[in-house]
């Protein structure tokens, strides 16, 4: 089994890892570290930077009882020095997993169709799954059971705008994407949401419209990596997007403010909110180890 989309799972299977994920973190609270994963290896193959990504699954395979291989794409030349299949062939043939962040959605879902070993899809283009599943579980923490919450998502429609419509195709909740014409997550993506009976998914303009009984603000970068030629004129297009005090005081007074960091502060969010006291941020990243750890036990043990 591999993990390329939210929309791979079930919801069972995802309050499964959800519940798996709080088991793991109370465990390393109370300083438990169980070798569930003993001589087990995870290749994490890298064609984008990352701090959260490699850290969060390096510590989790050491905190596991396994071991991790960085690779980079200087390395193995992904489907130019050396073909994907080619790849997956060769290192299913040396390790348990593989965890890939890369740009072009399709290098994973080739890469997972040759492995004989699971593939995680650490980030691709068009989604980040492994993020808004960790978000799944900080929100949980924070407010309690989805279904009855409204998550409203502010800014470009990109891979983590994507992977939460992927979410409400899957599980109940009420999901707004906020965003500016010419920005809007993927259609098919979208279309699919909003046929889930279960969940109440509309893409919108207007970000005090949005924010009113939002139980959760969440934003994220507006110039994601291999698009910094267009910073300029993507930070000039989406100035109404910014999440900032302003727009915060819109909100209701208890609402959390998440960012899957990094963030481009003073861009799409503003200091004083995301270091802010309604801001979740540090447990959102902290949530990336604990949540992996879950994928990584189900997929790999």
């Amino acid at each position: 089994m591999h993990l390329l989309s939210i929309a791979d799972l079930t919801g069972d299977r995802i309050h499964c890892i959800l519940n798996k994920a709080v088991e793991m973190k109370a465990e390393v609270r109370a300083g438990i570290f169980a070798d569930v994963l003993k001589n087990k290896v995870l290749a994490l193959v890298f064609h984008k930077p990352s701090l959260r990504t490699r850290v969060s699954f390096e510590v989790g395979m050491s905190q596991l009882g396994g071991r991790s291989v960085y690779i980079t794409d200087q390395e193995i030349g992904i489907g130019a020095r050396e073909s994907i299949g080619d790849v997956a062939r060769v290192l299913s043939r040396y390790v348990d997993g593989i965890m890939i962040r890369t740009f072009s959605h399709q290098i994973a879902v080739d890469l997972a169709r040759a492995a004989s070993v699971p593939v995680i899809n650490g980030l691709t283009d068009l989604l980040h799954p492994c993020q808004i599943l960790s978000d799944l579980l900080t929100i949980q923490e924070k407010r309690g059971d989805l279904e009855f919450l409204k998550v409203v998502y502010i800014g470009d429609g990109n891979n983590v705008a994507n992977s939460w419509l992927n979410a409400a195709s899957v599980l109940p909740m009420s999901l707004t994407i906020c965003t500016v014409k010419g920005q809007e997550p993927d259609k098919k993506i979208a279309a699919n949401a909003k046929a889930f009976a279960g969940s109440k998914v509309e893409v919108i303009y207007d970000p005090a419209e949005a924010v009113r009984d939002a139980d959760v603000i969440y934003t994220d970068v507006w110039t994601s990596m291999g698009q910094e030629k267009e910073r300029g004129k993507r930070r000039k297009g989406m100035t109404s997007l910014q999440v900032n005090g302003a727009l915060l005081r819109k909100a209701p007074e208890d609402v959390i403010v998440m960012h899957c960091l990094p963030a481009h502060r003073g861009e799409e969010i503003t200091d004083e909110v995301i270091d802010g006291p309604n801001s979740v941020v540090l447990d959102q990243a902290e949530n990336r180890m604990h949540l992996q750890k879950a994928i990584l036990t189900g997929l790999i043990h």
